[in-house]
C-alpha cells in the first residue's frame, strides 16, 4: 500500500512544517476543515465546471493538507477523538466531492455517459472500501488489506483528470477503469480478510 510505505520519506517534508505551523498556534482540526472545504471547493467550482487541470491541481494542493493534520496531531502529544472523526469525515467528503463533479461534468458539457457510470462505480467502492475496515475495526478486527486505499485512489483519480485538462487523450477513461478493478479486488480483499478474522466469532443477543 503506498500511503503506508510512502510515510517515511513524507515524513521528512511535512514534519518541519508541521512545527512550524503549531508554533503559531494552528490545530489539527483547523487543518483538517481547511483540507475539506479547500478540496470540495476545487472540485465543485473547477473539475465540475470543466477546468480539469487546474481543478486536479487545486483539489491536490488541500487534499496534501491531510498529511499535516497527523503531524500535529503527533507533535501536541497525540490527536483527540473528535480529531480522528473529523478528519474521517472531511476524508470522505472530500472523495465525494471529486467523484461528484466528474459525474456532473460528464453528465453536462463533457457529455460521456461511461465515465459518468465509472466516477460512480467508483465512488460507491470507495465508500465500501473505508466502511467495511471501519465497521471490522468497531468489531474488534483487523483489517488493513487492499491494493487500493484512499492514497491511490486519489493520485489515481486526479492524474487522469489532470492530465485529461491537458488534453492527453482518454486519460481519465483508463484512470477510472484501472481504479474501478483495483477498488473491486480491494474490497474482495476486506471481506475475505474480515471472513478469515472473524472465524468463529459471535455476536451476543
Amino acid at each position: 500500500m503506498l500511503g503506508v510505505n510512502a510515510r517515511p520519506a513524507v515524513a521528512k517534508v511535512v514534519n518541519p512544517l508541521a512545527v512550524r505551523l503549531a508554533r503559531v498556534g494552528v490545530t489539527p482540526d483547523m487543518v483538517t476543515i481547511t483540507g475539506t472545504v479547500g478540496a470540495i471547493a476545487g472540485a465543485a467550482g473547477l473539475i465540475a465546471t470543466g477546468h480539469l487541470f487546474w481543478g486536479a491541481f487545486t483539489v491536490t494542493v488541500f487534499v496534501l493538507l491531510d498529511m499535516l493534520d497527523g503531524a500535529l496531531a503527533r507533535l501536541r502529544g497525540g490527536g483527540s477523538v473528535f480529531g480522528a472523526v473529523l478528519d474521517s469525515t472531511g476524508d470522505r467528503a472530500a472523495d465525494a466531492a471529486i467523484f461528484g463533479a466528474l459525474v456532473w461534468w460528464y453528465s453536462g458539457e463533457g457529455d460521456n455517459r461511461m465515465l459518468v457510470l465509472l466516477a460512480l462505480l467508483c465512488l460507491v467502492l470507495g465508500v465500501l472500501t473505508s466502511y467495511i475496515k471501519a465497521r471490522a475495526e468497531g468489531m474488534g478486527l483487523a483489517c488493513d488489506v487492499g491494493i487500493v486505499e484512499r492514497t491511490e485512489r486519489l493520485i489515481l483519480v486526479l492524474v487522469g483528470t489532470g492530465f485529461t485538462g491537458l488534453e492527453i487523450p482518454y486519460a481519465v477513461h483508463v484512470a477510472l477503469w484501472v481504479l474501478l478493478v483495483g477498488s473491486a479486488v480491494t474490497v474482495g480483499q476486506r471481506v475475505l480478510a474480515v471472513k478469515r478474522a472473524a472465524a468463529g466469532a459471535r455476536i451476543e443477543p
